[in-house]
């Protein structure tokens, strides 16, 4: 069986292994964790033929090196705008490529975007906790957080030359000005001028930003009732108000319950743009109704699957940049 052994050269912060995420355990405290940019880390994955579940590197706004030590195999980077520097090229992310012994891999950001994903063609040894590879930053567990000077190994490696090229990056995984929001399910907590702020205007992203969530620098939003609420469930999206009025859009390591009033939910489909925004970007939000978001919902759904569908292909059948 051939393999890959890859040395880290510079890793910077929230460089870490993640597959699709530990499904399942929230009701026990655990939460999912797993790709901020779900779209790209399948993305990556596809366009090698791997399956949808398979280890992947994130890779944050600090970058990443890796030195080829042996062997040689075929690689995908997919997500935000990042520059890859490999064998001497320089080219944007969104392609694939081989890398081969004595070769150096590096990925920076680029233009736009705070995370891409490094997926290669076989099988990303890693550590796993819960039948999963998805780490959880707070607690380091699952495939963890990559290290200067860790070596990695890719078992089954392979070396794809059909699948080299350019990935197609759809419109949708770009971050956009606005995105949409139900609002509560703990509205009621705020008054109704509140609401209509944080409606009104743009919030910028703050630095307080990590895979846990991102704080959001706008309109006080202060509660009007005492902070006395249960706690409850908390999902993905969530923008939770604190009692200083400051809120906070939860993201892929989020805590699994919380007793903090939750002003409104980001529709799902748009995480993954919203992931991809900068600290100090602008982010505006627009009120859809529960069931136009379920209708957001599932043409998405059906949109990603006629992309992915194509990505599977090798390079030469790949369909145009779906709109």
């Amino acid at each position: 069986m051939s393999e890959a052994v890859l040395a880290v050269n510079f890793a910077g912060p929230h460089v870490a292994i993640q597959d699709a995420g530990r499904q399942g355990f929230m009701r026990f405290g655990v939460p999912a964790s797993g790709p901020m940019d779900r779209l790209s880390y399948a993305a990556a994955n596809t366009a090698l033929g791997n399956s949808g579940n398979q280890p992947a590197i994130e890779i944050s706004l600090g970058g990443l090196v890796v030195d080829c030590v042996s062997g040689q195999v075929t690689f995908a980077v997919a997500g935000g705008g990042f520059i890859i520097e490999h064998a001497g090229r320089k080219m944007g992310s969104w392609t694939v490529e081989t890398l081969r012994a004595g070769e150096r891999l590096a990925i920076r950001p680029g233009y736009w975007g705070s995370w891409t994903y490094l997926a290669f063609a076989g099988q990303l040894v890693a550590n796993r906790w819960l039948n999963s590879a998805a780490t959880h930053a707070l607690s380091g567990f699952g495939g963890g957080r990559l290290v200067q000077g860790q070596h990695l190994t890719v078992t089954d490696a392979r070396f794809h030359e059909d699948r080299v090229g350019a990935i197609p990056c759809p419109i949708f995984a770009r971050p956009r000005p606005e995105v949409n929001v139900v609002l509560g399910p703990q509205d009621r907590f705020f008054s109704r001028e509140t609401v209509e702020a944080f409606l009104a205007a743009p919030f910028r992203l703050t630095d307080a930003y990590d895979r846990m969530g991102v704080r959001l620098q706008g309109a006080a939003l202060t509660p009007i009732a005492s902070l006395d609420m249960p706690s409850e469930p908390i999902v993905r999206g969530s923008v939770q108000v604190a009692g200083d009025g400051v809120p906070t859009v939860l993201l892929a390591d989020h805590q699994t319950t919380g007793g903090y009033p939750k002003i409104a939910t980001v529709v799902d489909p748009d995480l993954d743009a919203f992931a991809q925004h900068r600290p100090r970007d602008l982010i505006g939000f627009r009120a859809v109704t529960p069931a136009q978001a379920i209708e957001h919902a599932r043409l998405r759904a059906a949109n990603t699957a006629r992309y992915l569908a194509a990505m599977a292909r090798p390079a030469t059948g790949r369909c145009s940049q779906p709109k």
